[in-house]
C-alpha cells in the first residue's frame, strides 16, 4: 500500500505554494502570465516553496491525530500556529481568515471546541475545507474507504470542520470532499470516483432534515455535464462552494497531477486555497511521485511536512 498520507498532504502543499505567490490576482492577468512553476515573493513577499494557513491548519491536524482524536488538541495547535508560529514554513502565520481568527477568540475565551466555529451563513468561507483532508485517513483506517453509510464518520467530519465553520453548508462540503477523496483511494477510473463519491455523500445528505436546505447549494455537481461547464462558470474566489467546485472541475478536466494544480492556480482569485483543495485530491489520484521533483525540491519545510505524515502513516491502525 503506498502512503496515502503523503500522497494527499503533499499533492495539498504543492498546490498551496504555487498559489500564494498570486492570490488575489486576477483570471485575466494570470492568462498573460500564467504560473507555470515556482515562484518567489508576489503577493506576500514569500521567498518560492512558502505555504500559506491552508497547510499550516492541515499539518495541525496531522499532528494531532498521531495521538488520536481530541478536539482540544487540535485547537491547541491551531493556537500554537496562531501565536507561536509553530506549523508555519517560515516562523510566523499568516493569512488567517476571519472566521477561523474569530473561533480561536472564543477558545481562548474558554469556549469548548466544539461550540468555537461560526454558524452564520456567512461564515461559509473556505477555511475548514482547505485543512479537512487529514481526517480522511484517521477515517479510513476505522471504516475504510466506504465510510458513507456509518453515522458517526461523517459527524467526525462535521465536527473537526466545527472547529472554526459550523454551517451546515461547510460541514457539507467538507463530507462531500472527504467523500471525493475516499473514492479516489478505492477506484482506478477517475471519472467514476469522483462521480461516486459525489452520489454516495449526496444520498446521505438527503436523509438528513437538517441538511435540507443546503442540498439545493451543490446540486451542480450532481449533474453529468459539471465536468463540460466552461471555465468562465467556476468561480474561484474564498467562498466554500466555489472553492469545491472549482477543485473538482480542474480534477475532472485534466489528467495529472501538475496540469491539475496549475489550471486551478490559473483559475485566480484565491489561487493557494483552490490549488491546496485540488492537489489534495489530485495527490491521492496521481500519487506522490506525479509531484514535479523540482517542486517538491523548493517547498518549504519539505522534510517536516514528509516527517509528519510518515508518523500519521506509521500512528494509524490501517
Amino acid at each position: 500500500m503506498s502512503n496515502i498520507i503523503l500522497d494527499g498532504i503533499m499533492g495539498l502543499a504543492v498546490g498551496d505554494a504555487l498559489g500564494v505567490p498570486v492570490e488575489f490576482e486576477s483570471r485575466d492577468a494570470l492568462r498573460e502570465n500564467p504560473v507555470v512553476g515556482m515562484r518567489g515573493y508576489g503577493t506576500h513577499n514569500q521567498p518560492a516553496g512558502t505555504w500559506s494557513d491552508d497547510t499550516s491548519l492541515t499539518l495541525c491536524l496531522v499532528d494531532s491525530l498521531c495521538i488520536g482524536l481530541n478536539y482540544y488538541h487540535i485547537m491547541n495547535n491551531f493556537i500554537k500556529w496562531l501565536d507561536h508560529g509553530e506549523f508555519t514554513p517560515h516562523g510566523k502565520a499568516f493569512g488567517i481568515g476571519n472566521t477561523t481568527n474569530e473561533a480561536l477568540i472564543r477558545f481562548k475565551n474558554g469556549v469548548p471546541p466544539l461550540l468555537c466555529g461560526g454558524k452564520d451563513e456567512h461564515n461559509n468561507g473556505n477555511g475548514s475545507l482547505m485543512r479537512i483532508l487529514p481526517i480522511l485517513y484517521f477515517i479510513n483506517s476505522i471504516y475504510g474507504s466506504d465510510f458513507q453509510e456509518e453515522e458517526e464518520a461523517f459527524e467526525i467530519i462535521h465536527d473537526v470542520s466545527s472547529l472554526t465553520h459550523a454551517h451546515k453548508r461547510s460541514q457539507m462540503a467538507c463530507g462531500i470532499y472527504i467523500s471525493i477523496a475516499a473514492m479516489l483511494i478505492s477506484h482506478e477510473d477517475l471519472d467514476a470516483a469522483v462521480e461516486l463519491g459525489i452520489k454516495k455523500a449526496m444520498d446521505y445528505y438527503k436523509k438528513k432534515e437538517e441538511f435540507q436546505s443546503e442540498i439545493e447549494h451543490f446540486s451542480r455537481m450532481e449533474s453529468r455535464d459539471f465536468k463540460h461547464l466552461p471555465e468562465e462558470e467556476m468561480k474561484s474566489n474564498g467562498y466554500v462552494v466555489s472553492t469545491l467546485e472549482a477543485a473538482i472541475w480542474c480534477l475532472l478536466n485534466t489528467n495529472d497531477y501538475k496540469s491539475c494544480v496549475l489550471k486551478a492556480v490559473n483559475l485566480g482569485d484565491d489561487t493557494d486555497t483552490v490549488g491546496a483543495v485540488a492537489g489534495g485530491l489530485a495527490g491521492l489520484k496521481y500519487g506522490y511521485d506525479s509531484i514535479p521533483e523540482e517542486w517538491k525540491e523548493s517547498l518549504a519545510r519539505r522534510d517536516y511536512i514528509e516527517g509528519l505524515c510518515n508518523q500519521l502513516y506509521k500512528s494509524l491502525a490501517w
